[in-house]
């Protein structure tokens, strides 16, 4: 059974910085992408960057586009989403999500974290 497990949410000022990681246990051979999601109080599941696992190719949503970086240690089985100039309208429940194809699609995803909360404050 896959598993994974976020970490590194918190509360921060307008333009702080947090790294959130997404730590994979389980046969995850075949995920070839590993994507961050969110979802702010009344507000749809959006899509905010993902990765490649083999290649490291990546893809950002144009809200987060020079602000955020995704990467990953494949030795750790972890992806990272280093959030730098964060706003307030960054606040939101962060996912981390693992598929076997690439896309920026929720429903493509096949497993999916318990979530972290960002809190940017202004």
């Amino acid at each position: 059974q896959v598993q994974l497990v976020e970490s590194g949410g918190g509360s921060v000022q307008t333009g702080a910085s947090l790294r959130l990681s997404c730590a994979a246990s389980g046969p995850t051979s075949s995920l070839y992408t590993r994507g961050w999601f969110r979802q702010a109080p009344g507000k749809e599941r959006e899509f905010v960057a993902r990765i490649t696992w083999n290649g490291g190719t990546t893809y950002y949503a144009d809200s987060v586009k020079g602000r955020f970086t995704i990467s990953r240690d494949s030795a750790k089985n972890t992806a990272y989403l280093q959030m730098n100039s964060l706003k307030p309208e960054d606040t939101a429940l962060y996912y981390c999500a693992a598929g076997r194809v690439v896309s920026t699609m929720s429903d493509s995803y096949n497993y999916w974290g318990q979530g972290t909360q960002v809190t940017v404050s202004s």
